[in-house]
């Protein structure tokens, strides 16, 4: 019996502005708010009043965003982090589901110097950040991407093991 997960339960992350998120996740990308939990706990050696939204993808997955009632609690769960493009969150998308996020983020004018989008071959990826500053890839497949996929889970680890030992030619020629 394997005891690999089924499927990504959620993500959890760190919101300044529930609302803004929500109208963000909501509205112009097309995440449905499936659950809002307002809580008090004891966590971490003090009471924590906190509420945290989730929002649904259709295998059943979610995205979760907290937020404290005391910014004190808020300050200590989340520190700055020094802003990282390889740090984000990829989401797969249809293209033509791509060509409507980016419509939505032009049509509300959401942060046109910060959104763009990079052909990798096997992929094309729309960038931008939500309200809370984090980097989001709306991710579409390239055509073949089965194929491609399967190239690449058989040399998966052959490639590892070669990029560890020093060898770092690309082994990307879709682009």
């Amino acid at each position: 019996m394997s005891t690999a997960p089924t499927r990504l339960h959620h993500t959890a992350y760190l919101s300044k502005d529930l609302e803004a998120t929500r109208a963000f996740y909501e509205d112009l990308v097309g995440l449905p708010l499936v659950a809002t939990w307002s809580e008090t706990d004891e966590l971490f050696g003090a009471e924590r009043v906190y509420c945290h939204c989730f929002f649904g993808m259709p295998d059943g997955s979610a995205l979760a965003f907290f937020q404290f009632a005391n910014q004190s609690d808020q300050d200590e769960f989340d520190p700055p982090l020094p802003p990282s493009p390889f740090r984000h969150i990829a989401l797969n998308v249809a293209p033509e589901n791509q060509d409507k996020i980016f419509a939505n983020l032009q049509k509300a004018g959401w942060k046109p110097e910060g959104t763009y989008v990079l052909e990798h071959g096997y992929c094309r990826s729309l960038y931008t950040e939500d309200p809370n500053g984090m980097l989001l890839e709306f991710t579409a497949d390239a055509p073949g991407a089965e194929k491609i996929n399967a190239d690449r889970k058989n040399d998966a680890h052959a490639t590892l093991k070669r990029w560890l030992a020093g060898d770092h030619t690309s082994n990307n020629n879709y682009r």
